[in-house]
């Protein structure tokens, strides 16, 4: 359920938390009864956080014609784009939206090898607004399969998000369902693939990134 990577990712918000509940929850069993409310209230918090960097282990599909969603997280846009980086040219786009409920570890959709590895500063919008895709800090991988398959994952910074850790770097070699890296806090990740894909699923699904097929080869 957790890995060190993770915790090592969060080691700064679960311990900022961590000292003063155990200050206040001291402060009750010491007979402070205030000690209680506000030691609860920080436990809460603390739980949540250290929950947030949780990763999962998940179960790529045998199908080998399958992409799978680099996320977790509901499904707010499927529609053709360009994508100029990696693909270059028309793209098969499908969008996920991260909240702060979700597992924020990504995943590689197709196994292949990491071609392209681009960092892009950018705003902070919150990940909900349109304005994201184009103005938002994010971090492009795309990944070519070995019979020349390619696609591109974006990984976007959100208006709590701001840091997204790529783990992978060009060259790694990954299988369908790797961790790829991940993002703090609420967040938005898109996948491009060819047009000709066939697309499975629709706006207000919910993925579970390594594991929901979004489309699959023709």
């Amino acid at each position: 359920m957790f890995t060190a990577r993770t915790l090592w990712e969060g080691r700064w918000p679960i311990l900022v938390l961590a000292v003063p509940t155990v200050v206040f929850l001291w402060a009750g069993m010491t007979g402070r009864a205030w000690g209680w409310m506000v030691g609860g209230a920080f436990a809460v918090l603390f739980s949540f956080t250290v929950s947030f960097f949780r990763d999962p282990e998940r179960t790529a599909p045998a199908d080998p014609q399958a992409i799978v969603a680099p996320a977790d997280g509901r499904i707010v846009e499927v529609k053709t784009a360009i994508e100029p980086n990696f693909l270059k040219g028309d793209a098969q786009m499908v969008a996920i939206f991260l909240s702060v409920f979700d597992v924020h570890v990504q995943r590689a959709p197709i196994a292949g090898e990491i071609k392209l590895v681009k960092y892009i500063p950018g705003k902070f919008f919150d990940a909900r607004n349109p304005r994201v895709s184009e103005e938002n800090e994010n971090r492009i991988a795309g990944i070519e399969s070995p019979d020349g398959f390619r696609i591109t994952v974006r990984q976007i910074a959100g208006l709590i998000a701001r840091r997204i850790v790529g783990w992978s770097a060009s060259g790694a070699k990954l299988g369908r369902g790797d961790r790829i890296g991940m993002i703090r806090f609420g967040s938005r990740v898109e996948i491009f693939m060819p047009p000709g894909v066939e697309v499975t699923v629709k706006v207000g699904d919910h993925a579970k990134g390594g594991e929901t097929i979004l489309a699959r080869k023709r």
